[in-house]
């Protein structure tokens, strides 16, 4: 899944207070008689890492619980104001440690360690400037669709699981309550939710809200045997979860709705406003999470002009290709026979579930040629729920638990077959699964001696990047069916370029969600009902979509690089390996580490 804005939460007691006892202890040893040995740059390092690390678990503790640290699987984030100002100042006393390291000191393995460190420092301070808690409704990867999700990771083995899951269950309904009191405050300031994305959450809770609540994922574990619980045990467990789903979850649930739809919506944000460019503040927000999450020091302009030329280079390529199958140049022709013809979409659900488990199958029989790496753990495909279908984007990826008790897994949209593209299908499979999502982050999980939150965070720019280049890469493979799923690379490829023109026009430039709209339609092979989902996701979501292209060619560019400085010695399997083999780099720290490893072969 990739990244995206998050509420702040608040540092536990016991972190500020062991922060505070470690400084102390400093301290005392600074005024012993006998002088400390003094510890090399990388010590210093080492416990920075793990003290950025313990410290990101405390604030996004669904996360934790995905990763396999079931402490924090009793709670949720803080993200009252208290809350976040503890966070602020925790992340304040990380990034003086950090100044306090002296990079050019560091070895190189150390240095990209470093920079990995201060990006998610830098991120955090993002966090800070723009204040999404006060402002952000996500249709997309909101809280209420987390609540909903973590039931299928949170772990129910021992009554001490089940005691921990009922903390959890029981603090959702004063989460959703605090997210409410930040959105009224945001909306006294005049700082809101583009009303497109408040507009999709209404609809998606209304939806949610219809249905029975024993039918939600978070009723769920009540109906779990639990055979080797004490009797007593289960029957306490299974009653606290009914009540907190049926008298908490639910009606908080309904009361975001309401605060929604009676409240929000009429204030949000709509026309040449929709783009961040129409928030208090938010040409700054927009600037800083361009440098954020693309982890390049590049302009709104700088970036739209790029997206320009790129998609006149695919242009061609699927004018190209478009003479091959429906012998016409014309781009328009093109477009009409893809989102007119019957026979370009799927026909039922399973289809499209088949289609890419057969694309996938093909992928790791190859995969073994081209990578010197290649990941142990599996992954599985399965539809999205359908209680976040309607309003979700063509698909998404979720990466296994690194204790190997859950796979990878690709989620895919099968909610109306009819109007999902065929021609599409085998590329997104390989952007989410192999080449792509699932061997990228499975690898990197399960690199020996990386430094713990590298092996889970990172740069979207990247990960994004390596998804888009693994699309490509799957061509040169051999995995495409046939011309027609290689337009459907082509047409991937036409979309990504044009994100860099719509996300910039829409939050830089004063661009309405309709001419956003229109330009996609013209530009890309994309069909109608995916265009509308995809304005609405960079409306909702500002600069997350520049990322796939610039790091796509940051990627080509490395890659060329290093093939002409090696020559006959240049392996495509080393590449790829030495690419991944540091984790989701930002790109700078990628084209160090890189330049370390071809300066190591004498080039």
């Amino acid at each position: 899944m990739a990244p995206r804005l998050r509420p702040a939460s608040a540092l536990p007691l016991a972190l500020v207070v062991g922060a505070v006892v470690a400084l102390g202890a400093n301290a005392c040893r600074e005024a012993s008689s006998e002088p400390p040995a003094e510890a090399p740059p990388q010590s210093d390092l080492s416990a920075l890492s793990d003290r950025f690390w313990d410290a990101y678990l405390t604030w996004h503790p669904l996360q934790a619980t995905y990763l396999g640290e079931h402490r924090l699987s009793d709670r949720v984030e803080d993200i009252t104001p208290a809350g976040r100002d503890a966070r602020d100042r925790e992340v304040g006393a990380l990034t003086d440690a950090l100044a306090a390291i002296e990079y050019e000191s560091l070895s190189p393995e150390d240095r990209l360690t470093y920079l990995a460190i201060e990006h998610q420092l830098n991120a955090e301070r993002v966090l800070q400037l723009c204040e999404p808690e006060v402002w952000v409704v996500d249709h997309r990867e909101g809280f209420q669709l987390d609540f909903l999700n973590i039931a299928s990771a949170q772990p129910l083995q021992t009554p001490v699981d089940g005691e921990r899951m009922i903390r959890r269950w029981n603090a959702i309904a004063t989460y959703v309550d605090d997210h409410i009191s930040n959105l009224r405050a945001g909306l006294e300031t005049g700082r809101v939710a583009a009303q497109v994305s408040v507009n999709r959450t209404i609809v998606q809770l209304d939806a949610l809200l219809q249905r029975p609540v024993e039918e939600w994922p978070l009723y769920a574990p009540a109906g779990t045997k639990l055979d080797h619980w004490p009797e007593g045990t289960r029957h306490n467990f299974r009653a606290a979860i009914r009540d907190a789903a049926t008298e908490q979850i639910r009606p908080a649930y309904a009361r975001l709705r309401d605060f929604l739809r009676d409240d929000l919506y009429r204030s949000s944000r709509t026309g040449t406003e929709a783009g961040l460019a129409g928030l208090p503040g938010g040409e700054a927000c927009y600037a800083a999470m361009i440098r954020d999450q693309t982890t390049l020091d590049l302009s709104a302009e700088e970036i739209h002009a790029i997206g320009v030329a790129e998609l006149a280079k695919v242009h061609q390529e699927i004018q190209d290709l478009g003479e091959t199958l429906f012998f016409t140049r014309d781009l328009a022709e093109i477009q009409r026979h893809l989102r007119t013809d019957p026979a370009m979409y799927f026909r039922w659900p399973g289809e499209i579930t088949q289609m890419a488990e057969a694309a996938h199958a093909r992928a790791e029989r190859e995969v073994d040629a081209w990578f010197g790496r290649t990941p142990k753990a599996e992954m599985v495909i399965r539809p999205i729920p359908l209680y976040e279908a309607q309003q979700s984007v063509v698909a998404y990826y979720r990466q296994p638990a690194p204790d190997g008790s859950r796979p990878g897994t690709y989620f895919v949209n099968t909610h109306r077959p009819e109007i999902r593209p065929r021609y599409q299908a085998e590329a997104l499979t390989f952007h989410e699964g192999i080449p792509g999502h699932h061997l990228q982050t499975s690898v990197t999980q399960e690199i020996e001696g990386l430094p713990e939150f590298r092996k889970h965070l990172g740069s979207t720019a990247f990960t994004e990047g390596w998804a888009l280049y693994s699309e490509r890469l799957a061509d040169e493979m051999g995995l495409y069916s046939g011309d027609l799923s290689r337009l459907g690379l082509l047409s991937y490829d036409a979309w990504r370029a044009s994100r860099l023109i719509v996300d910039t026009g829409i939050h830089a430039f004063g661009w309405t969600r309709g001419r956003a709209i229109e330009f996609l339609r013209d530009n890309t092979l994309l069909a109608e009902a995916n265009i509308e989902n995809e304005v609405d996701r960079y409306i909702t979501s500002p600069a997350q979509a520049l990322t796939y292209k610039l790091g796509q060619m940051e990627i080509l560019r490395l890659r060329e690089e290093a093939s002409r400085r090696l020559g006959d010695r240049f392996s495509i399997a080393d590449f790829h390996d030495r690419v991944l083999e540091n984790g989701a780099l930002s790109l700078r720290a990628l084209a160090e580490s890189i330049e370390n490893w071809l300066a190591t072969e004498g080039v």
